[in-house]
Protein backbone atom coordinates (compact mmCIF):
# COMPACT_ATOMS: atom_id res chain seq x y z
CA UNK A 1 0.00 0.00 0.00
CA UNK A 2 1.36 3.42 -0.99
CA UNK A 3 2.51 5.74 1.76
CA UNK A 4 0.48 8.65 0.41
CA UNK A 5 -2.72 7.07 1.75
CA UNK A 6 -1.98 8.50 5.17
CA UNK A 7 -4.76 11.03 4.79
CA UNK A 8 -7.48 8.82 3.33
CA UNK A 9 -9.90 8.88 6.23
CA UNK A 10 -9.17 12.53 6.85
CA UNK A 11 -10.24 13.36 3.34
CA UNK A 12 -13.64 11.99 4.25
CA UNK A 13 -14.15 15.26 6.06
CA UNK A 14 -12.40 17.64 3.67
CA UNK A 15 -15.65 19.04 2.33
CA UNK A 16 -17.45 19.18 5.65
CA UNK A 17 -14.62 19.87 8.07
CA UNK A 18 -16.29 17.87 10.81
CA UNK A 19 -15.59 14.77 12.85
CA UNK A 20 -17.83 15.03 15.87
CA UNK A 21 -15.46 14.15 18.69
CA UNK A 22 -13.00 16.70 17.43
CA UNK A 23 -15.33 19.65 17.77
CA UNK A 24 -15.27 21.79 20.86
CA UNK A 25 -16.95 24.48 22.82
CA UNK A 26 -15.84 27.84 24.08
CA UNK A 27 -16.30 28.52 27.77
CA UNK A 28 -15.10 31.26 30.08
CA UNK A 29 -12.29 28.96 31.15
CA UNK A 30 -11.44 28.32 27.54
CA UNK A 31 -11.07 32.04 26.94
CA UNK A 32 -8.38 32.22 29.60
CA UNK A 33 -6.60 28.93 29.01
CA UNK A 34 -6.71 28.69 25.23
CA UNK A 35 -5.90 32.15 24.02
CA UNK A 36 -3.98 34.99 25.62
CA UNK A 37 -5.23 37.97 23.72
CA UNK A 38 -5.03 40.73 26.30
CA UNK A 39 -7.74 43.30 26.74
CA UNK A 40 -10.52 43.42 24.14
CA UNK A 41 -12.56 46.41 23.16
CA UNK A 42 -16.24 46.12 23.85
CA UNK A 43 -17.21 47.81 20.60
CA UNK A 44 -16.42 46.12 17.28
CA UNK A 45 -16.21 48.10 14.10
CA UNK A 46 -15.47 45.18 11.79
CA UNK A 47 -12.10 46.77 10.98
CA UNK A 48 -8.69 45.98 12.35
CA UNK A 49 -5.79 48.22 13.35
CA UNK A 50 -3.22 46.32 11.34
CA UNK A 51 -0.14 48.25 10.36
CA UNK A 52 0.58 46.38 7.15
CA UNK A 53 1.74 48.06 3.95
CA UNK A 54 -0.75 50.16 2.01
CA UNK A 55 -1.28 50.32 -1.71
CA UNK A 56 -1.27 53.69 -3.45
CA UNK A 57 -5.05 53.93 -3.16
CA UNK A 58 -4.87 53.47 0.61
CA UNK A 59 -6.18 49.90 0.65
CA UNK A 60 -4.11 47.55 2.78
CA UNK A 61 -2.14 44.86 0.98
CA UNK A 62 -2.71 41.29 2.04
CA UNK A 63 -0.07 38.63 2.35
CA UNK A 64 0.71 36.43 -0.65
CA UNK A 65 2.20 33.38 1.10
CA UNK A 66 2.01 31.45 4.35
CA UNK A 67 4.72 31.78 7.05
CA UNK A 68 5.87 28.19 6.49
CA UNK A 69 5.49 25.67 3.65
CA UNK A 70 3.14 22.71 3.85
CA UNK A 71 4.35 19.88 6.10
CA UNK A 72 5.22 16.69 4.22
CA UNK A 73 2.85 13.77 4.75
CA UNK A 74 4.87 11.07 2.98
CA UNK A 75 6.24 9.54 6.19
CA UNK A 76 2.84 8.41 7.50
CA UNK A 77 1.29 4.98 6.97
CA UNK A 78 -2.43 4.68 6.33
CA UNK A 79 -2.68 1.26 7.96
CA UNK A 80 -1.40 2.59 11.28
CA UNK A 81 -4.53 4.76 11.31
CA UNK A 82 -7.07 2.42 9.74
CA UNK A 83 -6.39 -0.45 12.13
CA UNK A 84 -7.41 1.80 15.02
CA UNK A 85 -10.63 2.82 13.31
CA UNK A 86 -12.18 -0.56 12.53
CA UNK A 87 -15.80 -0.62 13.65
CA UNK A 88 -16.01 3.11 14.37
CA UNK A 89 -18.42 5.56 12.80
CA UNK A 90 -16.81 7.88 10.28
CA UNK A 91 -17.74 10.89 12.36
CA UNK A 92 -15.98 9.44 15.41
CA UNK A 93 -12.52 9.11 13.86
CA UNK A 94 -9.89 11.48 15.22
CA UNK A 95 -7.06 12.22 12.81
CA UNK A 96 -3.54 13.53 13.47
CA UNK A 97 -2.99 17.19 12.78
CA UNK A 98 -0.74 16.46 9.82
CA UNK A 99 -3.88 15.77 7.81
CA UNK A 100 -5.27 19.25 8.42
CA UNK A 101 -4.82 22.54 6.64
CA UNK A 102 -4.27 25.70 8.74
CA UNK A 103 -7.83 26.98 8.48
CA UNK A 104 -11.03 26.54 10.44
CA UNK A 105 -14.09 25.33 8.56
CA UNK A 106 -15.60 28.75 9.24
CA UNK A 107 -12.77 30.28 7.23
CA UNK A 108 -13.35 27.68 4.54
CA UNK A 109 -16.93 28.91 4.24
CA UNK A 110 -15.59 32.42 3.76
CA UNK A 111 -14.06 31.25 0.48
CA UNK A 112 -17.54 31.60 -0.99
CA UNK A 113 -16.67 35.28 -1.22
CA UNK A 114 -13.59 34.89 -3.42
CA UNK A 115 -15.54 35.81 -6.55
CA UNK A 116 -17.49 38.61 -4.87
CA UNK A 117 -17.33 40.63 -8.07
CA UNK A 118 -20.11 38.41 -9.41
CA UNK A 119 -22.47 39.57 -6.65
CA UNK A 120 -21.53 43.17 -7.38
CA UNK A 121 -22.20 42.55 -11.06
CA UNK A 122 -25.60 41.02 -10.27
CA UNK A 123 -26.50 44.09 -8.20
CA UNK A 124 -25.78 46.29 -11.22
CA UNK A 125 -27.48 44.13 -13.86
CA UNK A 126 -30.63 45.82 -15.17
CA UNK A 127 -32.25 42.64 -16.49
CA UNK A 128 -33.68 39.95 -14.16
CA UNK A 129 -32.46 37.32 -16.61
CA UNK A 130 -28.91 38.68 -16.53
CA UNK A 131 -29.04 38.73 -12.74
CA UNK A 132 -30.01 35.06 -12.71
CA UNK A 133 -27.11 34.24 -15.05
CA UNK A 134 -24.67 36.03 -12.77
CA UNK A 135 -26.06 34.47 -9.59
CA UNK A 136 -25.73 31.04 -11.22
CA UNK A 137 -22.09 31.81 -11.97
CA UNK A 138 -21.56 32.85 -8.34
CA UNK A 139 -23.12 29.62 -7.07
CA UNK A 140 -20.69 27.60 -9.20
CA UNK A 141 -17.69 29.75 -8.29
CA UNK A 142 -18.43 29.24 -4.57
CA UNK A 143 -17.38 25.57 -4.76
CA UNK A 144 -14.40 26.08 -7.08
CA UNK A 145 -11.91 26.36 -4.22
CA UNK A 146 -12.51 22.66 -3.40
CA UNK A 147 -10.44 21.67 -6.42
CA UNK A 148 -7.32 19.71 -5.38
CA UNK A 149 -7.76 20.63 -1.72
CA UNK A 150 -6.74 17.45 0.13
CA UNK A 151 -6.29 18.97 3.58
CA UNK A 152 -8.97 18.95 6.24
CA UNK A 153 -9.99 22.26 7.84
CA UNK A 154 -10.02 22.33 11.63
CA UNK A 155 -13.35 21.59 13.27
CA UNK A 156 -14.87 24.80 14.66
CA UNK A 157 -15.39 24.88 18.40
CA UNK A 158 -18.94 25.46 19.53
CA UNK A 159 -19.29 29.23 19.71
CA UNK A 160 -16.25 29.84 17.53
CA UNK A 161 -16.58 32.81 15.19
CA UNK A 162 -14.87 34.36 12.20
CA UNK A 163 -15.30 37.89 10.96
CA UNK A 164 -13.74 39.53 7.93
CA UNK A 165 -14.05 43.00 6.44
CA UNK A 166 -12.56 43.55 2.99
CA UNK A 167 -12.91 47.20 2.04
CA UNK A 168 -11.07 46.54 -1.22
CA UNK A 169 -13.69 43.93 -2.21
CA UNK A 170 -16.66 45.70 -0.63
CA UNK A 171 -18.04 43.22 1.89
CA UNK A 172 -18.00 42.10 5.50
CA UNK A 173 -18.55 38.55 6.67
CA UNK A 174 -19.35 36.82 9.97
CA UNK A 175 -19.75 33.12 10.73
CA UNK A 176 -20.32 31.08 13.86
CA UNK A 177 -20.43 27.45 14.90
CA UNK A 178 -23.96 27.37 16.29
CA UNK A 179 -24.39 23.66 17.02
CA UNK A 180 -22.18 20.72 17.94
CA UNK A 181 -24.58 17.76 17.60
CA UNK A 182 -25.38 17.97 14.74
CA UNK A 183 -22.52 20.23 13.60
CA UNK A 184 -24.00 23.39 12.07
CA UNK A 185 -22.11 26.42 10.78
CA UNK A 186 -24.02 29.63 10.08
CA UNK A 187 -22.78 32.65 8.15
CA UNK A 188 -23.91 36.14 7.22
CA UNK A 189 -22.39 38.68 4.84
CA UNK A 190 -23.40 42.03 3.47
CA UNK A 191 -22.05 44.60 1.03
CA UNK A 192 -20.41 47.71 2.40
CA UNK A 193 -22.69 49.67 0.08
CA UNK A 194 -25.74 47.93 1.57
CA UNK A 195 -26.55 46.43 -1.83
CA UNK A 196 -26.70 42.72 -0.94
CA UNK A 197 -27.08 40.25 1.91
CA UNK A 198 -25.68 36.72 1.70
CA UNK A 199 -26.40 34.18 4.42
CA UNK A 200 -27.01 30.52 5.16
CA UNK A 201 -26.10 27.48 7.23
CA UNK A 202 -24.38 24.20 6.47
CA UNK A 203 -24.88 20.89 8.24
CA UNK A 204 -23.26 18.02 6.31
CA UNK A 205 -24.26 14.40 6.08
CA UNK A 206 -21.70 11.70 5.24
CA UNK A 207 -22.22 8.43 3.36
CA UNK A 208 -19.60 5.72 2.99
CA UNK A 209 -19.76 3.56 -0.16
CA UNK A 210 -16.74 1.33 0.32
CA UNK A 211 -14.29 2.90 -2.12
CA UNK A 212 -15.68 6.42 -1.87
CA UNK A 213 -17.28 8.81 0.57
CA UNK A 214 -20.04 11.30 -0.18
CA UNK A 215 -20.47 14.55 1.71
CA UNK A 216 -23.89 16.11 1.27
CA UNK A 217 -23.78 19.75 2.46
CA UNK A 218 -27.33 20.21 3.67
CA UNK A 219 -28.57 23.69 4.32
CA UNK A 220 -30.00 26.52 2.25
CA UNK A 221 -27.91 29.42 0.95
CA UNK A 222 -29.63 32.74 0.32
CA UNK A 223 -28.54 35.79 -1.66
CA UNK A 224 -30.62 38.97 -1.44
CA UNK A 225 -30.15 41.76 -3.99
CA UNK A 226 -31.62 44.62 -2.00
CA UNK A 227 -31.96 47.23 -4.74
CA UNK A 228 -33.94 44.82 -6.90
CA UNK A 229 -35.91 43.30 -3.98
CA UNK A 230 -34.89 39.84 -5.16
CA UNK A 231 -34.05 36.77 -3.12
CA UNK A 232 -32.24 33.72 -4.54
CA UNK A 233 -31.83 30.38 -2.76
CA UNK A 234 -29.92 27.19 -3.53
CA UNK A 235 -28.01 24.28 -2.00
CA UNK A 236 -24.50 23.12 -2.86
CA UNK A 237 -23.78 19.92 -4.84
CA UNK A 238 -22.60 16.64 -3.34
CA UNK A 239 -18.85 16.22 -2.94
CA UNK A 240 -17.44 12.72 -3.50
CA UNK A 241 -13.96 11.57 -2.54
CA UNK A 242 -12.72 8.51 -4.40
CA UNK A 243 -10.16 5.89 -3.34
CA UNK A 244 -10.40 6.39 0.41
CA UNK A 245 -8.92 2.91 0.93
CA UNK A 246 -6.55 2.34 -1.98
CA UNK A 247 -5.40 4.34 -4.99
CA UNK A 248 -4.86 8.03 -5.63
CA UNK A 249 -7.38 10.31 -3.98
CA UNK A 250 -9.46 12.43 -6.32
CA UNK A 251 -12.55 14.54 -5.92
CA UNK A 252 -15.66 15.28 -7.93
CA UNK A 253 -18.87 17.17 -7.26
CA UNK A 254 -22.20 16.08 -8.65
CA UNK A 255 -25.91 16.47 -8.21
CA UNK A 256 -28.60 18.94 -9.17
CA UNK A 257 -28.50 22.50 -7.87
CA UNK A 258 -31.68 24.57 -8.23
CA UNK A 259 -31.39 28.33 -7.92
CA UNK A 260 -34.77 29.98 -7.42
CA UNK A 261 -35.60 33.65 -7.79
CA UNK A 262 -38.44 33.99 -5.31
CA UNK A 263 -39.44 37.38 -6.69
CA UNK A 264 -40.45 36.35 -10.22
CA UNK A 265 -40.38 32.54 -10.22
CA UNK A 266 -37.38 32.18 -12.54
CA UNK A 267 -35.30 29.08 -11.89
CA UNK A 268 -31.84 27.94 -12.87
CA UNK A 269 -31.23 24.17 -12.82
CA UNK A 270 -27.56 23.17 -12.82
CA UNK A 271 -26.43 19.57 -13.21
CA UNK A 272 -22.98 18.91 -11.77
CA UNK A 273 -22.16 15.79 -13.73
CA UNK A 274 -20.39 12.69 -12.38
CA UNK A 275 -17.29 11.81 -14.34
CA UNK A 276 -18.79 8.73 -16.07
CA UNK A 277 -16.99 5.63 -17.30
CA UNK A 278 -14.36 7.39 -19.38
CA UNK A 279 -14.06 10.64 -17.50
CA UNK A 280 -15.50 12.76 -20.29
CA UNK A 281 -17.91 14.51 -17.92
CA UNK A 282 -15.41 15.13 -15.09
CA UNK A 283 -16.00 18.54 -13.49
CA UNK A 284 -18.62 19.46 -16.08
CA UNK A 285 -21.67 21.56 -15.29
CA UNK A 286 -24.69 21.89 -17.58
CA UNK A 287 -28.08 23.42 -17.00
CA UNK A 288 -30.63 25.96 -18.06
CA UNK A 289 -32.61 28.98 -16.94
CA UNK A 290 -36.38 28.84 -17.18
CA UNK A 291 -39.18 31.26 -16.36
CA UNK A 292 -42.13 30.56 -14.08
CA UNK A 293 -43.95 28.94 -17.02
CA UNK A 294 -41.02 26.49 -17.45
CA UNK A 295 -39.94 27.99 -20.75
CA UNK A 296 -36.19 27.57 -21.25
CA UNK A 297 -34.54 30.94 -21.73
CA UNK A 298 -30.82 30.13 -21.64
CA UNK A 299 -28.50 27.13 -21.47
CA UNK A 300 -25.49 27.20 -19.15
CA UNK A 301 -22.42 24.98 -19.51
CA UNK A 302 -18.79 24.76 -18.41
CA UNK A 303 -16.67 23.31 -15.59
CA UNK A 304 -16.74 24.18 -11.92
CA UNK A 305 -12.94 24.02 -11.96
CA UNK A 306 -12.53 26.41 -14.87
CA UNK A 307 -15.30 28.57 -16.35
CA UNK A 308 -19.00 28.94 -17.09
CA UNK A 309 -20.75 30.05 -20.30
CA UNK A 310 -24.34 30.67 -21.41
CA UNK A 311 -26.09 30.58 -24.78
CA UNK A 312 -29.62 30.58 -26.16
CA UNK A 313 -31.30 27.11 -26.25
CA UNK A 314 -31.83 26.98 -30.03
CA UNK A 315 -28.16 27.54 -30.84
CA UNK A 316 -27.13 25.05 -28.16
CA UNK A 317 -29.47 22.31 -29.42
CA UNK A 318 -28.35 22.80 -33.02
CA UNK A 319 -24.70 22.56 -32.02
CA UNK A 320 -25.27 19.38 -30.00
CA UNK A 321 -27.18 17.73 -32.86
CA UNK A 322 -24.33 18.40 -35.26
CA UNK A 323 -21.84 17.17 -32.68
CA UNK A 324 -23.71 13.87 -32.28
CA UNK A 325 -23.82 13.29 -36.03
CA UNK A 326 -20.09 13.70 -36.40
CA UNK A 327 -19.02 12.31 -33.03
CA UNK A 328 -17.45 8.91 -32.59
CA UNK A 329 -18.54 7.73 -29.18
CA UNK A 330 -16.38 5.05 -27.59
CA UNK A 331 -18.40 2.03 -26.51
CA UNK A 332 -17.88 -0.14 -23.47
CA UNK A 333 -16.15 -3.44 -24.21
CA UNK A 334 -17.24 -6.62 -22.41
CA UNK A 335 -14.04 -6.76 -20.35
CA UNK A 336 -14.32 -3.13 -19.21
CA UNK A 337 -16.41 -3.88 -16.13
CA UNK A 338 -16.49 -1.01 -13.67
CA UNK A 339 -17.55 -3.23 -10.76
CA UNK A 340 -14.31 -4.41 -9.14
CA UNK A 341 -12.28 -4.01 -5.99
CA UNK A 342 -9.48 -2.04 -7.61
CA UNK A 343 -8.94 1.66 -7.24
CA UNK A 344 -11.02 4.04 -9.33
CA UNK A 345 -8.38 5.72 -11.45
CA UNK A 346 -8.90 9.43 -11.80
CA UNK A 347 -9.91 10.21 -15.39
CA UNK A 348 -7.60 12.35 -17.44
CA UNK A 349 -8.65 15.95 -17.03
CA UNK A 350 -9.57 17.83 -20.17
CA UNK A 351 -8.33 21.29 -19.27
CA UNK A 352 -10.53 23.34 -21.56
CA UNK A 353 -14.23 23.76 -22.24
CA UNK A 354 -15.24 23.64 -25.89
CA UNK A 355 -16.90 27.00 -26.37
CA UNK A 356 -19.96 27.08 -28.61
CA UNK A 357 -19.92 30.05 -31.02
CA UNK A 358 -22.17 32.83 -29.76
CA UNK A 359 -21.71 31.96 -26.07
CA UNK A 360 -21.28 34.57 -23.34
CA UNK A 361 -18.67 34.10 -20.62
CA UNK A 362 -20.21 34.25 -17.14
CA UNK A 363 -17.24 33.37 -14.94
CA UNK A 364 -13.64 32.18 -15.08
CA UNK A 365 -11.70 30.84 -12.11
CA UNK A 366 -8.86 32.90 -10.66
CA UNK A 367 -5.33 31.63 -11.23
CA UNK A 368 -3.68 30.21 -8.14
CA UNK A 369 -0.33 31.56 -6.95
CA UNK A 370 2.82 29.82 -8.27
CA UNK A 371 3.62 28.39 -4.83
CA UNK A 372 0.08 27.12 -4.22
CA UNK A 373 1.16 23.46 -4.07
CA UNK A 374 3.39 24.32 -1.10
CA UNK A 375 0.50 26.12 0.61
CA UNK A 376 -2.14 23.36 0.72
CA UNK A 377 -3.31 24.38 -2.78
CA UNK A 378 -4.67 27.63 -1.37
CA UNK A 379 -5.84 30.41 -3.65
CA UNK A 380 -4.52 33.95 -3.17
CA UNK A 381 -7.77 34.83 -1.39
CA UNK A 382 -7.48 31.83 0.93
CA UNK A 383 -3.90 32.66 1.91
CA UNK A 384 -5.10 35.91 3.48
CA UNK A 385 -7.92 34.44 5.58
CA UNK A 386 -5.84 33.56 8.67
CA UNK A 387 -3.67 36.65 8.50
CA UNK A 388 -3.12 38.18 11.95
CA UNK A 389 -1.36 41.52 12.04
CA UNK A 390 -0.26 43.74 14.87
CA UNK A 391 -3.23 45.30 16.63
CA UNK A 392 -5.86 42.85 15.40
CA UNK A 393 -5.98 41.04 18.76
CA UNK A 394 -7.39 44.21 20.33
CA UNK A 395 -10.45 44.36 18.08
CA UNK A 396 -11.16 40.69 17.39
CA UNK A 397 -13.41 38.78 19.80
CA UNK A 398 -11.61 36.01 21.72
CA UNK A 399 -13.69 33.46 19.82
CA UNK A 400 -12.20 34.33 16.41
CA UNK A 401 -10.54 31.55 14.41
CA UNK A 402 -7.37 33.57 13.95
CA UNK A 403 -6.68 33.32 17.70
CA UNK A 404 -6.80 29.54 17.89
CA UNK A 405 -3.30 28.43 18.94
CA UNK A 406 -3.42 25.06 17.17
CA UNK A 407 -4.18 26.61 13.77
CA UNK A 408 -1.64 29.38 14.33
CA UNK A 409 1.14 26.92 15.24
CA UNK A 410 0.39 24.78 12.21
CA UNK A 411 0.49 27.79 9.90
CA UNK A 412 3.91 28.65 11.33
CA UNK A 413 5.16 25.11 10.70
CA UNK A 414 5.29 24.24 14.42
CA UNK A 415 3.60 20.88 14.07
CA UNK A 416 4.48 19.53 17.52
CA UNK A 417 3.03 22.58 19.28
CA UNK A 418 -0.01 22.53 16.99
CA UNK A 419 -0.69 18.87 17.81
CA UNK A 420 -0.35 19.49 21.55
CA UNK A 421 -2.77 22.42 21.42
CA UNK A 422 -5.24 20.46 19.31
CA UNK A 423 -5.25 17.62 21.85
CA UNK A 424 -5.65 20.06 24.75
CA UNK A 425 -8.64 21.76 23.12
CA UNK A 426 -10.27 18.41 22.44
CA UNK A 427 -9.94 17.41 26.07
CA UNK A 428 -11.32 20.75 27.27
CA UNK A 429 -14.35 20.55 25.00
CA UNK A 430 -15.15 17.03 26.17
CA UNK A 431 -14.92 18.15 29.78
CA UNK A 432 -17.15 21.17 29.09
CA UNK A 433 -19.75 19.00 27.38
CA UNK A 434 -19.80 16.52 30.24
CA UNK A 435 -20.14 19.34 32.76
CA UNK A 436 -23.16 20.75 30.97
CA UNK A 437 -24.72 17.31 30.73
CA UNK A 438 -24.18 16.75 34.44
CA UNK A 439 -25.96 20.00 35.29
CA UNK A 440 -28.56 19.48 32.53
CA UNK A 441 -27.61 22.75 30.89
CA UNK A 442 -27.93 23.63 27.24
CA UNK A 443 -25.39 25.81 25.44
CA UNK A 444 -26.78 29.05 24.09
CA UNK A 445 -25.80 32.62 23.38
CA UNK A 446 -27.40 35.55 25.15
CA UNK A 447 -30.17 37.59 23.57
CA UNK A 448 -28.90 41.15 23.39
CA UNK A 449 -30.12 44.44 21.99
CA UNK A 450 -28.99 44.81 18.37
CA UNK A 451 -30.08 48.40 17.88
CA UNK A 452 -26.60 49.86 18.37
CA UNK A 453 -24.60 47.69 16.02
CA UNK A 454 -23.20 48.48 12.63
CA UNK A 455 -23.43 44.95 11.26
CA UNK A 456 -26.77 43.33 12.01
CA UNK A 457 -30.38 44.33 11.54
CA UNK A 458 -33.05 44.35 14.20
CA UNK A 459 -35.82 41.80 14.13
CA UNK A 460 -39.07 43.59 13.46
CA UNK A 461 -42.42 42.54 12.12
CA UNK A 462 -41.39 38.97 11.35
CA UNK A 463 -38.37 39.95 9.26
CA UNK A 464 -35.31 37.72 9.30
CA UNK A 465 -33.10 38.52 12.26
CA UNK A 466 -29.36 38.84 11.87
CA UNK A 467 -26.90 37.98 14.61
CA UNK A 468 -24.65 40.97 15.16
CA UNK A 469 -21.00 40.86 16.06
CA UNK A 470 -21.60 42.22 19.53
CA UNK A 471 -24.28 39.59 20.18
CA UNK A 472 -21.89 36.79 19.33
CA UNK A 473 -19.00 38.23 21.32
CA UNK A 474 -20.99 38.95 24.47
CA UNK A 475 -22.92 35.72 24.15
CA UNK A 476 -19.87 33.72 25.11
CA UNK A 477 -20.09 35.06 28.66
CA UNK A 478 -23.29 33.08 29.12
CA UNK A 479 -21.46 29.77 29.07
Amino acid sequence: MCSHKFYVIDFVFVYTGFDSDNSGEFSEANHKDMIDVGTHQSSRTGKHNGEGPLQENGIKKHRTSLPAPMFTRSDFSVWSILKKCIGLELSKITMPIVFNEPLSFLQRITEYMEHIYLINKACNNASPLERMQTVAAFAVSAVASQWERTGKPFNPLLGETYELTREDLGFKFISEQVSHHPPVSAFYSEGLNKDFVFHGSIYPKLKFWGKSVEAEPRGTITLELLKHHESFTWTNPICCVHNVIIGKLWIEQYGTVEIINHSNGDKCVLNFKPCGLFGKELHRVEGYIQDKNKKKLFVIYGKWTECLWCIDPTTYDTYKKNERRGGDQKKLKPNEDSENDEADDMPEIQETVQVIPGSKLLWRINSRPPNSSQMYNFTSFTVSLNELEKGMEKVLPPTDCRLRPDIRHMENGEMYLASAEKERLEEKQRAARKDRARHEQEWRTRELDTSDNCFGREETGGKRSTIALQDIIRGQAAL
